[in-house]
């Protein structure tokens, strides 16, 4: 039996998986993952965007070299479709460490990919919309016929405004949904599939009654909204939610206790979408209140998978819901032999984009990267496993459900090998 009537694809559909290169379209194929080397981006509270000033590198790590730069920018590759890559490569803090290093996976993708049919035109938005918007009309000056990047959430919006009106699309890196739109996708993690992912997990393994505590961040807003919608849909009841300053979890706590304490607690599972920086305090201050993970299912979200987290004696057992780890370890482990340093948790993004970018245009050329092809429903597979555009300019991706054993994680729910449209 061939490869595509054995995962009921279409012929065109077939085509696009057995295309050469590392990310193909998603049929039987692709896991990827979550856990980094050392640490994971955490949420940036501004935006619901992932903040750099802290784990995206490990400690280890020696400070990247910055990348050369032409007054026009740099270019990767020597193929006839130009390809733009906006990244905030000069930005202050943090944010020029993460563009290296999504930079460098970019430039490993090109490596990776055999004969590649593209050019990148690697522009500096210096992680400004400002910076972006330039940066954009730069290189559709230049013939860009698509654009991956910017990274933050206003350069996403400011580049896609410009290439929308030239009638390009934007592959961008933000985890923002509201910046979103036809023809502007987003391929980042984002928090609202996790929370799907996790409850319906929940729901499934017969958990009713849930409560909830929320930190006053943009996360965690978003998240409280998805959980709203997701436990609707999933037939659980909201015992108690509870919302608390970052790192200020104690009056929170206190409030919950009588729901989620004791030994007959009313909720029979937490959802927590706070990070590594939160969770201490939020676990110490559970363990006070006498809460009982045997008891009260923790749940959260991919920001749980680092190490501050997994040691946490009041999440051992815990769920929660994130892309497999096998993928960015083996795309880890090349990138080490490559560049002598590890890559930051984000870099698999710039590396899928680019793949997929090489894989598309071998197929298409600059036609590939039309609307229709993007949201293919039958989705991609990716480093972190396999993943779809939405038409609202989100995405889909299949997650695992991992369980915080002796502060190590155990996938107890795998990924599943494809996302059938409408799921």
């Amino acid at each position: 039996m061939s490869f595509h009537k054995a995962c009921g694809f279409s012929s065109r559909t077939a085509l696009l998986v057995l295309v050469a290169g590392s990310l193909v379209l998603s049929g039987c194929v692709g896991s990827g993952s979550l856990t980094p080397p050392r640490k994971v981006a955490r949420p940036q509270p501004a935006a619901a965007e992932p903040a750099y000033a802290a784990g995206v590198m490990p400690p280890s790590a020696p400070m990247p070299d910055p990348v050369p730069r032409q007054p026009g920018g740099t270019i990767l590759g020597t193929g006839p479709v130009k390809v733009a890559l906006v990244l905030p490569m000069s930005a202050a803090g943090q944010g020029a460490v993460v563009a290296q290093s999504m930079h460098n996976a970019a430039e490993m993708a090109l490596g990776e990919f055999q004969g590649s049919d593209i050019t990148l035109l690697v522009k500096d938005d210096r992680g400004t919309p400002e910076g972006a918007q330039a940066a954009a009309q730069q290189a559709l000056a230049e013939g860009a016929e698509l654009i991956i990047g910017p990274l933050f959430a206003g350069s996403v919006q400011a580049a896609g405004q410009v290439a929308r009106e030239r009638g390009k699309s934007v592959i961008g890196f933000s985890s923002d949904a509201s910046v979103a739109t036809r023809g502007v996708y987003l391929l980042s993690f984002l928090v609202q599939e996790e929370v799907d992912r996790i409850v319906a997990f929940a729901a499934a393994q017969g958990r009713r009654s849930l409560a909830a505590m929320i930190p006053e961040t943009a996360y965690g807003r978003v998240a409280e909204a998805r959980l709203q919608q997701a436990a609707a849909r999933q037939g659980i009841r909201i015992a108690a939610l509870e919302y608390y300053p970052a790192g200020q979890p104690q009056v929170a706590v206190q409030r919950l206790s009588r729901v989620i304490g004791g030994p007959a607690p009313q909720a029979d599972a937490l959802f927590i979408p706070d990070n590594g920086d939160g969770l201490p305090a939020v676990a110490q201050a559970l363990q006070m209140a006498g809460f009982d993970p045997m008891r009260v299912k923790p749940l959260g979200t991919g920001v749980w998978n680092e190490p501050r987290v997994l040691a946490l004696p009041a999440l051992q057992g815990g769920w929660f819901a994130a892309p497999d780890n096998r993928g960015f370890e083996a795309f880890a482990e090349r990138y080490r032999a490559r560049f002598n340093t590890d890559p930051i948790r984000l870099a698999t993004l710039s590396y899928d984009a680019v793949t997929l970018a090489a894989a598309l245009a071998r197929m298409q050329g600059a036609q590939g990267f039309n609307d229709g092809m993007l949201t293919n429903p039958a989705g991609f597979a990716g480093a972190d496993g396999v993943f779809r555009f939405n038409p609202d300019g989100t995405n889909a991706r299949a997650l695992t459900v991992q369980e915080i054993r002796g502060g190590a994680t155990v996938a107890i729910s795998g990924a599943p090998r494809t996302l059938v449209a409408g799921n």
